[in-house]
Order: structure tokens, then sequence, then C-alpha cells
């Protein structure tokens, strides 16, 4: 009966043992599901920037309005009769 006992006890400790410290166990499963969830935002953020990305695109491929306003505010151009002013902001000093 003692050896019974004792190898009941045995297989209790291993599986507990793997239970909460080996292979599959809650603390791997539970960081698992974390990373998941990690992996779903990054995933929806990415999808959100490629759904802008392709907007843009369109826009650049059929829309004047978009190429223009990227040659003014990209390349600093102008249209012919138009005057442009460049404002400079002073630099601050540490003392100011």
């Amino acid at each position: 009966m003692r050896i019974l006992m004792g190898i009941l006890v045995f297989l209790l400790v291993v599986l507990q043992y793997r239970l909460w410290v080996g292979e599959g166990s809650l603390a791997e499963v539970h960081n698992l599901r974390r990373d998941i969830e990690n992996q779903k935002e990054k995933i929806t953020r990415l999808r959100e920037r490629n759904l802008e990305l392709r907007a843009e695109v369109e826009n650049l491929k059929h829309g004047q309005e978009a190429i223009e306003e990227r040659a003014r505010s990209g390349l600093g151009m102008i249209r012919e009769n138009e005057i442009f002013y460049q404002v400079i902001e002073p630099e601050k000093t540490a003392g100011e």
C-alpha cells in the first residue's frame, strides 16, 4: 500500500510541475495569449495604415489637388504669379 501511495504522490508532483512550470504550463499559455493579443493589435494598426496609404495612392493617381499639395508642402513650389513668404522663427537661447 505504501508503494502505491508513493507512486501516486510522485505522479501528482510530476503533473503539478508540468501544470505550473513545464512545457504547456499555465504561465506559458498566459504568455502566448498575451502575445496573440499584442499581435492582433499590431495587425489592426497595420491594416489601418495600409488603408490610409491605399487611399493616398489612389488620390495621387487620380487627383491633381493631392499632387499640387505635395508639391507645395514638400517641395516649396508655388504657382505662377504667386508670392511666397517664408517666416523664420528666431532661435531661442538657453537663457530665455
